[in-house]
């Protein structure tokens, strides 16, 4: 077959075309031969699917292929389905007769079965889950054999039981099976059925149509491990990945074990991801186990497509098939540990005693002869052979075993394959054939065939091979599962016919018969021991040289085979062979092989290629010719540079962990960061919390936080941990109101289960840390503690037994995708996906590179040198490299011969880049060596060489491993020192972020990155050591995290020359750092000020631009690259800051004290550069210390115009700057990316796509610790979002046994997930560690918001109007009012109140009004938003929303063991009120929990009355007065809750609701009692509601007065008073007053929270209370004085929380048409009416301001739908019958609305006229703020001030009643020219009143002066008529 591929002609020999064509002529059992050139060309998507169906002429076999072999829509296909008979039922599932057919639907019913005749299960394909019932002559089914069937049909319809139909497809259209196909019977009559015991119809057997079974068997395919030909049964742990650079490999399929999950025999095994071998120390511990393993092997694929450069990853490990199940193959987490028995790879020091017969403890026992492993196998072939083991038994080995490794990848990969079927069926699909395995083998060696020279075999490639072709085969039945598009793999052969195992030796020598020798087949008679053995003598003679892989079949024993498969190719067994080892056991081998020696072959073989002898000779004669002309590169430079923040918004995650937690119990946020035991990221992670000023916002430190206070706060896993974690966990539990976020950073690591823990204990104490601390039952029942994971790759938290819900995962930055509002415009994030799109045709420099004259060496070398390991091979090349490329840099150029172009370039770059600016900033080298014992040689040998070659001044070298700290040579410290102005003696870089400029090579070591980022002036990052054969997709892309960046957008450099600084960027940047959500963006001076700066610089999260560019950058716009490097985030005082500002432009104005400090502002969630490290944490943004960081905007903070002049080297005066801009190498940091250089294999692996779009590594197993659950599965697509790419590893992975989550949710429920477990996710240095730390501030403002509210706080309104009485309340310390002085003090008609500040003045004869204006009014709707308001502290008084949960307001809201939730029942209460003329029927909503407040005819009978206490009654737990509150739109955020606010005493609360809104706040307050308002009523104001409640206390007052009368009691003890209450009134004060002498007017007095229960209990124990009429209180004002809290009692109005009479008010009403000023209005008509008003001044109620509902529900729109323009108040009348557009309000709205900002218009004298006020009878309407109003009552003996001597400016006559008559007006005086304003409710009324007051005597009409509401006739408009005064 080639290297063929869709739609290309095959290049392989005309004989080769031609074998294969007639090899399928061949295997066909048709009559009809294929013909010969069908293989020609090959469309890509029919591949498979012409080979497997291709010649079958037989018509039974065409319909099994149905809609399969062929694409569906192929013409030969079509079938049209002839139209159903008119009026017939078409219902899938029914005959055309309509009657049911389904089995479940009838399994039950009796079925009439004519004799001969069976009952048979038929399959739609429009309903895939259910059988159809029919009855089938049995003459026309098959025998078991699958023969004998007559051709054609007869059956009858069990449903109508129509008989006779002798056509399957006339039979198929009447049940309406609705085929796009000919119908065929093979294809659609699936099972038998049969009747169970209990007599029910159940499937049974499947029907054995002819050649079905050989079919379906060989389809069953793919579930196989992932790691392709991973060593058979040997090596034991999986294959990790190759070592060995595998140039083309072509990786198909995801690597990575998969299990075959479902579809496993197996599933709770894992599978092994790598061949075990028994070699291993550990081998005899696993046989058991082997079995039942294999089934589900699940290995990191690698089989060996990639180079490996270094030492496999801790976390690939594999384990072999034969561990215990509960281990499993690797430990997902860094260390090296993987379980024991995990497989014993095959170490490359083998221990020979332990080898021989154990790996036959494999699955298949083996038998017969053991074959003999020639002794000096590995000497003659350069390479350890890798033998897989396939189908059958496998042979016993003996000898020297130590030179062959044996893997059951492929067995597993088989089996899996088996099983696919079952994965279907598990969808409902009906029993289906696997493939066979004489199918499987062929098309393994059609996969081998097609294989490249430099690629190495992937199991995910075989499995998707095996998949597809099943598919194709099964095509029909399964299409409704198939999910994802197929991949182009190379065709397999024809399958549609079986392949015999008589033909298989030969048709797999035909396909391997063009491959040039690449792959050998062995035949063998009896058993595998023949072709083993002669396979090892064709190996010893030489003969397979060319031979990469040796096939062996032996096909004699009873008619199954035996296979097994060697790759003997040498860079393929090396890659698989190393593939197999655990990280532990790599790190080992490396370890032997230095500590013995074996390397020094290596040395011995470089220096025979220098051309004069040993490099170190020439170093050393190099060194004594240029001793003493060293010269340091580096000068100092003084330049300060500005940094930024980039900030990003903060996850909204709040809402998400609040499941089951009640933020309102807790009062405050503590934290604990836990990280990976790397001393970097800890010191990073510790200077993030210290600058980003959280820890004072959360309140844990004061100033200044000492370093050692934010190292309380992070937890490095280590040994040590335990005790800390202990600490924790104890303070947890004696704060049970602290909440505490135990934030896991790098969440991905050390994933491990406790219980594997106990294996490890003795070697590594710190394995399963992770698990034992994090999810012990502590933490998970503590109610206070909420779990944050953060990693940049959380796939291994996504699986199927995950404890995350996916609601509890954030993404971020949510709009990542396109960057727009995360960063400011100059900034653009560079991860894995921008790195590879540089790779793609059109971009300038590909970013991603591998070094190809490298991989040639390290092959070469390979071959050269076959007992080392990879790693150890190309550590030395790249070290020799490296030393060779320093030399030709420095003055030997014959040594550029022995480097590559690639690292001499780096090198080249290295050494000059400090020459090219005049600070001395240089580029950092990444060197990334794994293995810890590699990296420490490669660190000695380059130091070596810079040491000889006198280069230790012009660069460092540094060591970086996670256990240690950063050594830095002196000379180097005080550079860092100088650039970052740092002036402490003892300091030392101690995160590589403080390495920002400085020119090294930094060789960082360990198996994975443990989250250390990286500074800006990262310039290379050298991955080609990395161990390519971790095909693991957390691994790789870890890898490449190192490098991910922020750059700046390109500028062109002229434009960032000008040195301008904005002067507003300053606040800009810091304007926002009360925006919570979004994230702020501060900036703040990197360097310059003396004040030390710490040490953590934000650097590399942000964007290469140095910070400071973003600074003003963010408003210049022009923004250059260099921005310095600011990445601290700010100093933390005390420190200069630290990071060398790029050159700059030295903004040397600028003394410390003119920066203030920087403090971070709360939110900035700084994205901040930080390394590329995959470090998620650090990457975010370190806040400054505080909120948000304030740059000054003095022209002398010029934050070195981030835009450009930044980037420049600084000179001292910044004119120079411009020219060298492009030479300092940080400056050009900021504007790219790192170039990365990889293995070939990696390279490979991440530039090559599958058919989804993304890169092939995007399809690997996600990570060690899981397992795919099935091949069955569709690929990732390239459209997913990171929430859909969760939900699918949550769908397709489970956890290994050794993952943490193995044990969780065992039994699938799905309510496993932990309410408080949240998943922080993001590409690595995207800014995660800011977004956490800003979360955390979020929270913490979230508690103290839920323990504030914001109350009015407005100073009372017409304090300064002058009063003429002389009474005064003088008994200043009365605790009740005295009665007789207290009738004596005169009434203030005057408001006060504040919320009226709008409303229209009352005049009395106390005041003197000037006539000045009374300022102005606000505009219509800026009411609500100009209030003013203060924020105060919620007291354990308050009144709650519905948003408040504790334990004690439990049952008072409903949640009481005796009171089922919202069991409550609904009474009607009628009443009758004359003015109203009709009866009132009101609804009463009464809980259980509160029917003892009410009389009832009977228990559960009609509703009498509400019980009411008596005035004697002196009950110190219960409050008398009922309390009513009328509320509309205000379900959730009403404070209705007064169970605090009473605290805890009795008393009843009625809410009262308008008819539409009861439903939604029974649903909020169960427990409430409800009075339900008529349905005429909805659309009313709250005066309907006053109005209501007043009328219903007094009916309800007499009827208790007459049946406690009955009882004994008097009348007037019954207590009349009511309490009306707004919904927001929040908490009550009181002010305790000292006087100070005993009538002296001085005093002091102070105020305090007290309980409404206080403030009422008072009140109603006031003495002859009853004869008050209204009480009340101050509203609530910080601005209160002194002499308003001095009287202590006031005769006024009052308002919001009212104290009524029901008894002394009956005859004064509220106004039920009211919506504004109902309570002025009532005032006025009490007072007049000679009642008292009684306001205590010394308590206050606070109102909450809130945002929704009361008045600001009604909304004024027009009737016309369509029309969006706005409805401004001068609408709101028109004149009667005009065409004016109608609105849809209520009429009395309208006027009242119209009267408040437009009544000049009726009352033009008035004006500002406050002399000649308006004259209101009866009612007082708000006519603006502008004109005043005097009041007066026209019922007989009412009090009312003395008019006499005012002449009014107008008269406002409004629904006047009988008591006005003409000569009542004739007592008043008014001006010429005032006007008159009479308003009726209709047309005729108005004319019979001017009529009936004798109007037209004193004034003048005319028609055009009659107005009407806007509205239409039937919303009853109000009119009125306007006159003059004659």
């Amino acid at each position: 077959m080639g290297n063929s591929y869709a739609g290309q002609l095959k290049s392989t020999r005309f004989e080769e075309v031609l074998h294969n064509s007639i090899e399928a002529s061949l295997r066909s059992n048709t009559l009809v031969p294929r013909p010969i050139f069908s293989q020609l060309y090959l469309e890509a998507e029919q591949q498979l699917s012409s080979l497997e169906g291709g010649g079958q002429a037989d018509n039974e076999e065409e319909e099994d292929e149905g809609e399969g072999g062929l694409e569906p829509s192929s013409p030969s296909n079509a079938y049209q389905l002839p139209p159903p008979p008119e009026g017939c039922c078409t219902t899938d599932g029914f005959c055309q007769a309509g009657k049911d057919l389904r089995l479940v639907s009838i399994s039950q019913e009796p079925i009439e079965v004519p004799a001969g005749f069976l009952l048979v299960g038929a399959k739609s394909p429009s309903l895939p889950d259910h059988l159809l019932v029919c009855a089938v002559d049995k003459r026309f089914l098959p025998d078991d054999n699958g023969h004998n069937a007559l051709l054609g049909f007869s059956g009858n319809c069990v449903g109508c039981g129509k008989k006779g139909f002798c056509y399957f497809t006339e039979f198929s259209n009447h049940i309406n099976l609705k085929l796009s196909t000919q119908p065929k019977k093979q294809k659609h009559l699936k099972y038998y059925l049969v009747r169970n015991a209990q007599g029910a119809l159940t499937k049974g057997p499947l029907i054995c149509w002819k050649g079905s079974e050989f079919r379906s068997r060989q389809n069953s395919t793919n579930t196989c491990p992932s790691s392709l030909f991973p060593p058979l049964e040997n090596s034991g742990s999986l294959a990790a990945f190759p070592s060995d650079p595998v140039p083309g490999t072509n990786p198909n399929v995801p690597v990575g074990a998969q299990q075959a999950g479902p579809a496993s025999d197996h599933p709770s095994v894992t599978t092994a991801t790598g061949p075990t071998v028994f070699n291993g120390k550990d081998s005899p511990k696993q046989p058991q186990l082997a079995k039942s393993s294999l089934s589900a092997v699940p290995r990191p694929s690698a089989l060996g497509v990639l180079p490996n450069s270094g030492p496999p990853k801790k976390r690939h490990k594999g384990w072999s098939p034969e561990s215990k199940s509960t281990t499993d193959v690797g430990f997902p987490q860094g260390g090296g540990n993987r379980t024991k028995q995990e497989g014993a790879g095959v170490p490359c020091v083998p221990q020979p005693g332990l080898v021989g017969p154990a790996s036959v403890t494999f699955p298949v026992v083996a038998s017969g002869e053991p074959v003999s492993v020639p002794d000096n196998l590995l000497k003659i072939c350069k390479a350890k052979p890798v033998i897989f083991k396939g189908h059958g038994n496998f042979p016993y080995l003996c000898g020297n075993l130590n030179d062959v490794v044996i893997s059951p990848l492929l067995y597993t990969c088989y089996q899996n394959s088996q099983s696919l079927s079952r994965a279907y069926e598990q969808h409902g699909a009906s029993t289906m054939q696997p493939i066979s395995e004489e199918t499987q083998l062929l098309l393994t060696v059609y996969y081998l065939v097609q294989l490249a020279a430099d690629q190495v075999p992937l199991m995910e490639d075989l499995e998707q091979i095996f998949l597809r072709s099943w598919r194709e085969s099964h095509l029909t039945e399964i299409r409704q599962y198939q999910q994802a598009p197929p991949q182009p793999f190379p065709p397999a052969p024809n399958t549609a016919a079986p392949v015999t195992s008589a033909q298989l030796p030969w048709l797999a020598g035909l396909a391997a018969s063009s491959c040039n020798d690449s792959v050998h087949v062995i035949e063998c008679t009896y058993s595998l021991a023949e072709g083993l053995s002669e396979m090892f003598r064709l190996l010893i003679e030489g003969k397979l040289s060319k031979t990469n892989y040796v096939v062996i079949i032996c096909a004699c024993r009873n008619a199954a085979i035996d296979s097994c498969i060697a790759v003997t190719g040498k860079y393929q067994a090396r890659i698989l062979s190393e593939s197999l080892l655990s990280p532990a056991e790599y790190q080992r081998e490396v370890h032997y092989e230095l500590v013995t020696g074996k390397v020094d072959s290596l040395g011995a073989f470089f220096s025979s290629l220098c051309p004069e002898g040993d490099i170190d000779i020439l170093l050393d004669k190099f060194h004594q010719e240029n001793q003493g002309h060293v010269s340091s590169s580096f000068t100092a430079s003084s330049t300060k540079k500005t940094a930024a923040l980039d900030a990003s918004g903060v996850p909204v995650c709040t809402n998400s962990s609040t499941q089951n937690l009640d933020l309102g119990s807790f009062e405050k946020v503590d934290f604990l960061i836990c990280i990976p035991p790397s001393e970097v990221t800890y010191q990073q992670t510790v200077f993030h919390i210290w600058h980003s000023g959280v820890l004072l916002e959360l309140g844990l430190e004061k100033e200044p936080v000492t370093k050692q206070r934010a190292e309380q706060h992070v937890l490095k896993l280590d040994t040590e941990a335990q005790a800390r974690f202990k600490a924790f966990l104890q303070n947890s539990f004696q704060n049970p109101h602290t909440l505490f976020v135990l934030i896991h950073d790098h969440a991905h690591w050390d994933l491990v289960s406790s219980a594997v823990h106990n294996i490890y204990s003795q070697s590594d104490p710190s394995v399963g840390l992770v698990d034992r601390l994090l999810n012990c039952r502590e933490v998970k029942e503590a109610p206070n503690i909420v779990t944050l994971h953060v990693t940049s790759f959380p796939y291994a938290l996504q699986t199927q037994h995950t404890l995350i819900s996916p609601y509890n995962e954030i993404h971020w930055p949510v709009s990542y995708s396109n960057g727009v509002d995360l960063y400011h415009e100059n900034k653009k994030y560079f991860g894995l996906s921008e790195f590879i799109d540089s790779t793609l045709s059109g971009h300038s420099l590909p970013l991603l590179r591998y070094d190809s004259s490298f991989e040639a060496m390290v092959t070469a070398l390979g071959k050269r040198f076959p007992r080392l390991h990879s790693a150890v091979i190309r550590t030395f090349v790249l070290v020799q490299h490296y030393a060779a490329a320093m030399m030709a840099v420095s003055g030997l150029p014959q040594m550029k011969n022995h480097t590559s172009v690639e690292t001499l370039e780096i090198t080249q770059n290295l050494l000059n880049s400090p020459k090219q600016c005049p600070c001395g900033h240089g580029l950092m080298v990444l060197l990334r060596v794994p293995c810890s014992p590699l990296a420490a040689v490669a660190y000695e040998r380059l130091a070596h060489v810079r040491a000889r070659l006198a280069l230790e001044e012009h660069f460092e070298i540094i060591l970086g491993h996670p256990s240690s700290s950063i050594t830095v040579g002196k000379h180097f410290v005080k550079q860092l020192k100088m650039w970052q102005k740092i002036e402490d003696a003892e300091w030392r870089p101690q995160t590589y972020l403080e390495l920002e400029g400085l020119p090294c090579i930094l060789i960082f070591s360990g198996m994975d990155p443990h989250g250390e980022s990286l500074p800006r002036s990262l310039r290379y990052c050298d991955l080609r050591l990395i161990n390519s054969s971790c095909l693991v997709r957390t691994a790789l892309e870890q890898e490449l995290g190192l490098a991910a960046y922020f750059v700046s957008n390109d500028v062109p450099l002229e434009k960032g020359a000008k040195n301008e600084v904005l002067e507003s960027d300053g606040e800009k940047l810091s304007s926002t750092d009360e925006d919570e959500e979004a994230g702020v963006e501060g900036c703040f001076d990197a360097g310059s000020t003396s004040e030390k700066r710490s040490p953590v610089k934000r650097e590399r999260s942000h964007s290469h631009d140095s910070a400071s560019s973003s600074l003003s950058s963010k408003a210049s716009g022009s923004v250059l690259y260099g921005e310095s490097l600011a990445q601290l985030s700010g100093p933390p005082q005390g420190e200069p800051a630290r990071s060398p500002p790029p050159c700059g432009p030295a903004e040397e104005g600028r003394t410390p004290g003119e920066i203030p400090r920087l403090r971070v502002s709360q939110g900035p969630t700084a994205v901040s550069r930080h390394s590329p490290g995959l470090a998620p944490q650090p990457d975010s943004s370190l806040r400054t210390g505080q909120r948000s960081l304030q740059v000054p905007a003095a022209p002398s903070s010029q934050l070195s115009s981030s835009s450009g002049s930044s980037s420049t080297c600084a000179v001292p005066t910044a004119n120079v700057l411009v020219l060298q801009a492009s030479q300092c190498s940080m400056a050009k940091a900021c504007r790219q990316p790192p170039i990365v250089f990889l293995p070939k294999l990696v390279y490979d692996m991440l530039v090559s796509t599958d058919s989804s779009g993304l890169p092939k590594s995007a399809s690997l197993l996600p990570s060690p610790s899981v397992m795919w659950t099935s091949s069955f599965r569709p690929l990732l697509s390239k459209m997913m979002t990171s929430t859909e790419q969760s939900l699918y590893y949550r769908q397709w992975t489970v956890p290994r046994p050794s993952h943490m989550d193995y044990g969780n949710r065992a039994e699938g429920r799905v309510d496993s997930f932990h309410p408080r477990r949240l998943l922080l996710s993001g590409p690595p240095q995207i800014g995660k560690t800011g977004a956490y730390l800003q979360f955390l501030s979020i929270l913490s403002r979230m508690l103290i918001r839920l323990t504030e509210v914001d109350v009015y706080d407005e100073e009372e309104i017409n304090t300064s109007l002058p009063e003429e009485s002389d009474w005064h309340y003088l008994q200043l310390t009365d605790p009740w009012p005295d009665l007789e002085l207290f009738k004596k003090m005169p009434f203030d008609y005057i408001i006060h109140d504040p919320k009226y500040e709008d409303a229209s003045l009352i005049c009395s004869h106390h005041q003197s009004i000037k006539s000045e204006d009374r300022g102005t009014s606000r505009k219509p709707d800026d009411l609500y938003v100009r209030r003013q308001t203060a924020r105060m502290r919620l007291s354990k008084y308050a009144a709650y929303n519905t948003y408040h949960h504790c334990e004690q307001c439990h049952q008072y809201m409903g949640f009481h063991p005796h009171y089922q939730l919202y069991e409550s029942t609904l009474h009607a209460f009628a009443f009758s009120y004359s003015m109203l003329g009709e009866e009132i029927q009101l609804h009463f909503i009464i809980p259980k929990s509160k029917e003892h407040h009410f009389v009832f005819s009977q228990p559960g009978g009609q509703l009498e009355s509400m019980r009411l206490p008596l005035v004697t009654d002196k009950n110190h737990e219960h409050i008398k007065s009922p309390t009513f509150t009328p509320t509309t739109g205000r379900h959730e955020h009403g404070l209705f809750n007064l169970y605090h606010a009473m605290d805890g005493a009795n008393h009843l609360h009625v809410l009262v609701v308008k008819e539409y809104e009861m439903a939604i706040y029974k649903k909020y307050w169960p427990n409430h009692i409800m009075l339900v308002l008529p349905s005429i009523f909805n659309s009313a104001g709250v005066g309907a509601a006053h109005f209501l409640i007043k009328e219903l206390c007094y009916h309800n007052l007499e009827l208790e007065r007459n049946r406690q009368e009955e009882l004994g009691v008097k009348p007037q003890d019954i207590w009349p008073f009511i309490v009306i209450s707004d919904d927001s009134c929040v908490m009550w004060n009181v002010a305790d007053v000292d006087c100070v002498g005993e009538r002296s007017r001085e005093f002091s007095w102070s105020e305090r929270n007290v309980s409404l229960k206080y403030v009422m209990q008072h009140i109603e124990a006031s003495p002859n209370i009853t004869h008050y009429a209204l009480i009340g209180m101050r509203k609530w004002t910080s601005k209160t004085r002194g002499r308003e809290v001095q009287e202590p009692f006031s005769r006024c109005h009052v308002h919001d929380f009212i104290i009524l009479n029901v008894d002394l008010t009956q005859n004064v009403q509220y106004n039920q048409n009211r919506f504004t000023c109902d309570d002025v209005d009532f005032n006025l008509r009490v007072h007049s009416a000679g009642l008292l008003l009684c306001r205590f001044n010394r308590f206050s109620v606070m109102k909450k301001q809130i945002a929704v509902g009361g008045h600001r529900s009604f909304h004024i729109t027009s009737k016309v739908s369509d029309s969006s323009v706005a409805i401004v108040p001068s609408q709101y009348i028109c004149a009667p019958d005009s065409k004016h557009t109608f609105l849809a309000a209520p009429a009395q709205l309208l006027l009242e609305k119209f009267l408040q900002y437009h009544s000049h218009r009726f009352f033009p004298l008035s004006l500002k006229n406050h002399s000649h006020p308006v004259l209101s009878v009866d009612c007082y309407l708000n006519l603006g703020p502008q004109i005043s109003v005097c009041y007066v009552s026209s019922r007989p003996h009412s009090l009312n001030i003395s008019c006499s001597g005012v002449a009014f400016s107008g008269l406002l006559l409004y629904l006047c009643d009988s008591f006005v008559g003409a000569s009542f007006l004739k007592k008043f005086h008014f001006l010429k020219g005032a006007t008159l304003c009479v308003i009726c409710q209709d047309r005729n009324s108005l004319r019979q009143t001017v009529v009936r007051l004798e109007l037209e005597d004193e004034w003048q009409f005319r028609l055009r002066d009659e107005f009407q509401t806007a509205n239409a006739k039937e919303d009853r408009p109000l009119f009125f008529l306007t006159g003059r005064h004659i």
